[in-house]
């Protein structure tokens, strides 16, 4: 199961691989860093707005699987 703790972590992860500060990704993804700080450490009550403009600006791909038997 996807939590926040490891979207945060993930988030982390990728920032440091791409060398970036939290004041630069913070900027490149038009998020406070506050916002950025809480995201990264698990928050569970962050704006899923930010949160993926956030992913987006590390290139991180999101994708939703509906259970089998309701659609398409």
């Amino acid at each position: 199961m996807l939590t926040s703790t490891i979207i945060g972590t993930t988030i982390r992860t990728a920032r440091k691989a791409q060398g970036l500060r939290q004041d630069e990704l913070a900027a490149a993804a038009n998020v406070g860093v506050r916002f950025l700080i809480e995201l990264e450490a698990g928050k569970e009550t962050a704006q899923i707005g930010k949160a993926l403009a956030v992913l987006a600006a590390l290139g991180i791909d999101v994708s939703l699987t509906l259970p089998a038997g309701t659609g398409e």
